[in-house]
């Protein structure tokens, strides 16, 4: 039975299309608390406040009589289950059964998708609504959950119909921008949608007039003009500005449309100076009033804690249709009080992938990298946020070089070299004045219960010292005791110990607020968040929680759900919880204080945790990898299941950079075999992935760890994974160093294995300087120390490898033979990559000895095992080789076709010198015009 469950709309209960009867009005206000908290823990208290409000009934028995008639009715129709426990009511479900949270899903879906894609999403998620929320159902709990969820389906209307407007289709959304006008006059956004709807179906003087309308009414009902977005959209139409034509129907970007924004804050009072600073900072940088030259940054620093992430979001996410090609944002973790800031070519990474460009098309070289992302966003209206930002050189390079886009900078340092250097804003932020600090509390806990208690209030307010973060936690622990007078409050902080703030130092008091929100947490809390401090990377997912924390997920989960209501953690998108840095100082600071047989067993099992589930999604990546068992995990460690190499590469992309940082925490306790065990796990997914630097890094880390194992085997192999990775970025001198020591220790060893693994690499590191003799050498002895060994995977490796080398330097006959036998090993032993290798090597050797017809065949095989694997590196070079063979047979045609393509995939890995040579090889292709 397929059970569905709707709240948007009446409350309602379906099972295959048939309405399940939910019972009485009470009865149905309480599903709906506990489908809008689906699978997260509701306190009996918060379930009594929430549907009955300041009128709740004498006693519990209404409640628990309702909690026991849903139970059954979900029990008969296998609709979920409503769980007990210590931590209230939970209603255990798959969310996507529930209208809510499917809606909140296919709106961040189409948030983050490509534009076609996107618009079927939107339309989606918005079919979804049936009428009001919780329809029939008042308290005020609902009241303000029926606000924000009609807050959310606005949001969602309007960047659909930004969506709409852009790939050319205003007729469809002509009609309804009218009507939605006409309900929200005073809407700027919507104004302006409308406008440019208008504009488009060729009603510029339409258009012209709801602009005047508007400004007049604004100027009657509020005394304020149109903001500077509205006011340069009036006048690009009085220009007729090209920006403002009608994109063809369908139109579509060749990159995707990045939707990486957070949420907006729940709660944002204040700032209206510097929300005019940004808006002015924007207004100017457009290229329609002629300020093209150079990209402004609007640099906001202040000391931590002050709001200015916070800031930056409210705001940008205000702005957002000013930026309809999309937006980016990376946590550059400058002031982290564990691990390191996030490199600029990691920033790059992850913008990349947001701009759709796939993993294996990465270029290889990390100002090629740079040079792609700025390529994707050049002339594009976009939003960059760079949060977190520590230097000056951690940000120049994610600077876009196109005044197209606004870049928002955040940091707690100045950054005056941006301003210098490169025309920045700089906007320095101050605590909350007490007017706004009072303001937050009112959005917050509501003005009737602040009115209530002004002088608490002001009190209240004295103490935070305007810091957002300090009033926060504040208001989250009000909001989580409604009957509590803010007096109460009040009281538990003096008796905490105030007395002791520096009156002349506002920041003191974060400490002091901070402890004093520990109190109310168990101690199962206390301790997770202490934890939580430790744990190795910038965030952390459920699977790890749990295992940091020691714990099944389902109680790990409801954990972490009540240290994000108390506004210590964040849940962010994917799943994944995250801590304001301050607060993470905070809790490793008391992390300190728990005893050592809780803390050391923490952190082992999450390490565990990452090195064990790493060993399986290498193994499931590459199922021939020699298998170098890890020590037995920590007692209770449960490593996350991975069912195939498509989980396994899914999970090695989300927890990377928690991989290399677990490395870090292994060798910084003395782990020095799971550190060196981490490094093995990940040089399959860094090859693949062309993460050439990392896998430099993990394997100095892992030779560290050898040399204090004092392991021959562990340092023979450092040695050979540091000589390939040299090798890969160019380093022939420091490769063969490398990779000379490990031949020397494993010839020591007497580990024949270890010496032909060394000339494997050895082979290649020559070829890639481009001695095919010496390569050929290696090769040879890599085959016989393999045959040997009865090694037939690795034997298969070699034999293409003396061919490939023999074909190079035209001994036709013995590469002919030696590929031949590995392509017969690699089809037995069921080795795509390997069989593709060969394929790709006979392809060649076809080529070199005339057998065009023979070449083209087999490098057209080797494509497609390639194409099938992912492995786009290796893709690239076949299709430059294919096209030879072709030409050589007259098809001029299918030459070019796979050299066009070659030489886009060239230029996407930044290989440079690839690139001119297939370019010089199309403009000398007959009968054709040169491509560029």
């Amino acid at each position: 039975m397929a059970v569905e469950f709707r709240v948007l709309g009446a409350v309602e209960a379906g099972v295959d299309g048939r309405p399940v009867d939910l019972g009485p009005a009470k009865q149905r206000c309480v599903l709906a608390v506990l489908l809008v908290e689906a699978n997260r823990w509701v306190p009996a208290d918060r379930l009594l406040d929430r549907v009955w409000g300041e009128h709740v009934p004498r006693g519990r028995n209404p409640l628990y009589t309702y909690l026991s008639r849903l139970r059954r009715v979900l029990r008969e129709v296998g609709g979920g289950g409503i769980l007990r426990g210590p931590g209230g009511w939970r209603l255990a479900v798959d969310e996507d059964a529930v209208d809510l949270h499917r809606f909140h899903r296919l709106v961040a879906a189409a948030r983050d998708a490509a534009d076609p894609r996107a618009a079927a999403l939107f339309r989606e998620a918005l079919d979804l609504w049936r009428g009001e929320p919780c329809a029939g159902l008042a308290t005020p709990w609902l009241d303000a959950v029926r606000e924000d969820l009609v807050r959310q389906r606005r949001a969602a209307e309007l960047d659909y119909t930004d969506l709409l407007l852009r790939t050319g289709r205003h007729t469809e959304v002509l009609a309804e921008l009218t009507t939605r006008a006409a309900e929200h006059p005073l809407d700027e956004r919507v104004a302006g949608q409308l406008m440019l709807a208008l504009y488009r179906s060729g009603r510029q003087a339409d258009a012209l007039a709801h602009y005047r309308r508007l400004r007049d009414r604004l100027a009657d009902d509020l005394g304020a003009d149109p903001g500077p977005p509205l006011r340069q959209l009036h006048q690009r139409m009085l220009s007729a500005h090209p920006a403002l034509a009608d994109p063809a129907p369908g139109a579509r970007r060749s990159a995707a449309t990045p939707r990486r924004l957070p949420a907006a804050p729940g709660l944002f009072t204040g700032r209206a100076t510097e929300l005019d600073a940004l808006d002015q900072a924007l207004a100017d940088a457009d290229p329609a009033t002629g300020a093209e030259a150079t990209v402004v940054i609007s640099a906001i620093g202040g000391a931590g804690g002050l709001g200015k992430t916070w800031l930056a979001l409210a705001w940008a996410n205000r702005r957002l249709d000013r930026f309809p090609d999309g937006q980016l944002f990376v946590d550059l973790r400058g002031f982290s009080p564990t691990g390191r800031p996030v490199t600029p070519d990691e920033a790059v990474r992850g913008f990349l992938d947001a701009l759709g460009v796939e993993p294996g098309r990465l270029p290889a070289d990390p100002d090629a990298r740079a040079a792609r992302y700025r390529s994707l966003v050049a002339d594009r209206r976009m939003l960059i946020v760079l949060d977190n930002a520590a230097t000056v050189e951690q940000v120049v390079p994610l600077l876009p070089g196109s005044a197209s886009c606004t870049v928002l900078v955040t940091s707690r340092n100045r950054l005056a070299g941006l301003v210098v250097r490169h025309g920045a804003r700089p906007l320095h932020l101050d605590v909350l004045a007490d007017a706004e600090a009072r303001a937050l509390l009112v959005a917050s806990l509501g003005a009737a219960r602040v009115a209530e208690e002004e002088r608490s209030v002001a009190e209240l307010v004295a103490l935070c010292g305007g810091f957002p973060l300090a009033l926060g936690l504040i208001a989250a622990r009000a909001r989580t005791r409604p009957r509590l007078p803010l007096g109460g409050i009040l009281a538990e902080l003096r008796e905490f110990g105030l007395a002791a703030l520096d009156d002349t130092d506002p920041a003191a008091s974060l400490p002091a607020v901070l402890s004093w929100s520990l109190r109310r947490l168990t101690e199962r809390q206390r301790t997770a968040l202490a934890l939580l401090g430790t744990a190795p990377g910038p965030d952390i997912g459920l699977p790890a929680a749990a295992n940091l924390a020691g714990l099944p997920e389902r109680e790990a989960r409801a954990v972490l759900h009540a240290l994000v209501d108390a506004s210590l953690l964040d849940h962010t998108a994917g799943n994944r919880y995250a801590m304001h840095d301050l607060v993470r100082a905070f809790a490793a600071d008391q992390a300190r204080y728990l005893p050592e047989p809780v803390r050391q067993p923490a952190l082992d099992r999450v390490v565990d945790f990452y090195l064990h589930t790493a060993h399986t999604a290498h193994h499931l990546v590459n199922p021939h990898a020699p298998v170098m068992r890890p020590d037995p995990p920590a007692p209770g460690v449960r490593p996350h299941p991975l069912p195939d190499q498509r989980a396994a590469l899914a999970w090695l992309t989300a927890e990377h950079p928690h991989l290399l940082a677990a490395q870090h925490t292994a060798a910084a306790h003395g782990r020095h075999r799971t550190a060196w065990h981490l490094a093995w796990n990940l040089t399959t997914f860094h090859q693949w992935r062309g993460h050439a630097r990392d896998e430099l890094a993990v394997w100095q880390v892992a030779l560290d760890s050898a040399e204090h194992l004092g392991d021959p085997a562990a340092r023979i192999h450092s040695h050979r994974r540091l000589g390939s990775a040299h090798s890969r970025l160019g380093a022939h001198e420091e490769a063969i160093d490398h990779l000379h020591r490990a031949l020397a220790l494993a010839e020591h060893h007497h580990d024949a294995h270890q010496r032909a693994l060394t000339h494997q690499a050895l082979a290649a590191s020559w070829g890639r300087r481009g001695d095919d003799r010496t390569a050929l050498d290696h090769s040879r002895r890599c085959l016989d120390l393999y045959r040997a060994l009865d090694s037939p995977v690795r034997e298969a490796d070699a034999l293409n490898l003396v061919g490939w080398f023999a074909a190079r330097l035209d001994d036709h006959d013995a590469a002919r033979e030696h590929c031949r036998a590995a392509l017969a090993l690699h089809r037995r032993h069921a080795n795509a990559d390997g069989e593709a290798n060969t394929l790709d090597s006979l392809g060649f050797l076809d080529h070199r000895t005339g057998r065009h017809e023979e070449a083209v065949r087999h490098y057209r095989e080797a494509l497609a095992l390639r194409r099938v694997l992912g492995h786009t590196y290796n893709v690239a070079n076949t299709l430059d080789r294919l096209g030879h063979p072709h030409t050589a047979l007259g098809q001029h045609e299918q030459a070019r076709e796979v050299w066009r393509e070659a030489l886009e995939l060239y230029r996407e890995q930044g290989r440079d010198d690839d690139v001119e040579r297939v370019r010089r090889q199309l403009a000398e292709t007959p009968g054709v015009e040169r491509d560029h």
